[in-house]
């Protein structure tokens, strides 16, 4: 195994874009960046810490949750999660986000990097009601980067393909809490049942 440590041999393995291919990228929202957006019920939200360490967290809601002010500027509402508050912390700290959005059934994928910052406010909160709810906060991102994903990654994966679908996998929070915890008066098999409940009443009534 032979460790690759710099972008010369990196280019030597992997090759040089088309020429044509850095005019995919634009600095702000076009029209068709637009159009997927206001059509993606959901989206993938990377950051870093001030240390470099990254983080991916899905944001999903009624297509077009994501709120285009002009075409420079996006809002993404925060809703209710796990409070462990990894990619928002990260935003306070580096103040980057790179976000895809993704359309079920379509192939290809939209990514958008930029400058974000975080804000309150009724008004502003109220603006994305969703399940009578507020926002809890508002993401703000400044664009800096916009541009289409080709389908390659979904084609080999089959991602929307139903055909080639797995039975669903069960997860079960309560386990991995119940594993990791100090064990206390409350027995492993009686701590997962308890935060399995939770979690399927927490599904259904705090989306």
């Amino acid at each position: 195994m032979q460790r690759i440590n710099s972008i010369d041999e990196l280019r030597a393995r992997i090759g040089n874009p088309h020429p044509l291919t850095k005019n995919k990228l634009y600095d702000h929202l076009f029209p068709a960046a637009q159009e997927f957006i206001q059509q993606s019920p959901l989206i993938m939200m990377a950051t870093s810490n001030a240390e470099g360490q990254p983080t991916v967290s899905p944001k999903g809601d009624q297509p077009g949750f994501v709120a285009i002010e002009n075409e420079r500027v996006l809002l993404i509402p925060e809703r209710p999660g796990n409070k462990l508050l990894h990619g928002l912390s990260n935003i306070i700290a580096t103040g980057q986000i790179g976000i895809i959005f993704l359309i079920p059934g379509t192939e290809e994928t939209l990514r958008v990097n930029g400058a974000c910052q975080l804000y309150q406010g009724e008004e502003l909160c109220g603006r994305f009601t969703a399940n009578g709810k507020p926002a809890l906060l508002v993401m703000q991102v400044e664009v800096k980067e916009c541009f289409f994903h080709c389908a390659k990654a979904f084609k080999r994966s089959k991602t929307w393909d139903a055909s080639s679908w797995p039975e669903p996998m069960k997860v079960s929070f309560g386990e991995q809490i119940a594993k990791n915890a100090t064990k206390g008066k409350v027995s492993e098999f009686a701590l997962r049942k308890i935060v399995d409940q939770a979690v399927q009443s927490d599904y259904k009534k705090n989306l």
